[in-house]
């Protein structure tokens, strides 16, 4: 009992900071129509950031420059290279074969710079550990559950009361209505870009935290493993991309705690278990489990 306690808090944990990249995912998808494979470069750009500035400013100061600088280069992404031409609905497809190029480029530089070292971003959890009844969780763990929920709680704020996530909602359901109706699509656009930055910036510190070795140059493909989180609650679905990211963890936690049970699927299964449940929800709910039925003029 007290591993399959362990192991369902694990997976919380993981979810919620899934959920930090997939929610990335989802935002750029509505506002833009593009999907995002720069995402996980982007990741790595904060996690990079807030490992070498966390000696002279602080972890605090760190994460703070690294989110900003994130969330900079993401915007600076769409609006001066993807929306060079305008933000055309019907050149999503091409802006998001560019996003390709972008992950190359800046996962090349970073990966370079980082070689084949180990960084620290200086978190205040370190390696410490509290007793939660009979389980034993890293503070890690607990961090960034709690940070998460309140991120993730102030996101969903952003779309519900303020100007911008109207906007955003508008432009999602009907982009030509929402540009006769005065919506400034390029700003919507960007700002989006940058929220998604900030979020995978600060995704980072979580990824490379204790229990894990700490940052080094693959950590940004742990965002593949959000992207079929997205993608099973449905790419223009927030409340989607929540719910796919918990079930991804968890499936994935689970199924690591238990795979010695498990060993006839093989050794590997844990990293491939996302994208099962991907397929299986897939074949069931081909729009994800928050997605709706579109409507199509004939």
């Amino acid at each position: 009992m007290t591993t399959f306690l362990d192991n369902v808090f694990n997976g919380l944990a993981l979810g919620a900071v899934y959920a930090l990249v997939a929610l990335g995912f989802v935002i750029i998808f509505k506002a833009s129509g593009v999907m995002n494979f720069a995402h996980g470069s982007l990741l790595l750009l904060g996690g990079y950031l807030t490992a070498v500035l966390h000696d002279d400013l602080g972890f605090a100061a760190a994460l703070a420059v690294a989110v900003l600088v994130t969330a900079a280069v993401a915007g600076a992404v769409d609006r001066f290279l993807l929306q060079a031409g305008g933000p055309d609905p019907h050149t999503a497809h091409v802006q998001t074969i560019v996003t390709i190029g972008v992950d190359i480029l800046i996962l090349t530089d970073l990966s370079r710079r980082i070689g084949g070292d180990l960084l620290s971003l200086g978190d205040p959890w370190g390696d410490s550990v509290s007793g939660l009844g009979p389980v034993t969780v890293a503070d890690s763990r607990i961090a960034a559950i709690v940070v998460s929920a309140l991120v993730i709680a102030g996101v969903f704020a952003l779309f519900r009361y303020t100007s911008w996530g109207l906007s955003l909602r508008a432009s999602a359901e009907d982009v030509e209505a929402a540009s006769l109706m005065g919506v400034r699509l390029v700003r919507v656009r960007t700002l989006a870009w940058c929220l998604a930055g900030a979020l995978a910036a600060l995704a980072a510190v979580f990824l490379a935290a204790f229990p894990a070795p700490g940052l080094e140059r693959t950590t940004g493909q742990i965002a593949l493993k959000a992207f079929p989180a997205a993608i099973l609650g449905g790419m223009a679905s927030p409340p989607g991309a929540l719910a796919g990211s918990l079930l991804i963890g968890m499936t994935e936690a689970l199924v690591a705690g238990y795979q010695s049970d498990l060993h006839v699927l093989g050794e590997g299964f844990g990293d491939v278990a996302p994208y099962a449940v991907m397929v299986l929800v897939l074949l069931v709910r081909p729009t994800g489990l928050f997605g709706g039925k579109a409507a199509v003029r004939v």
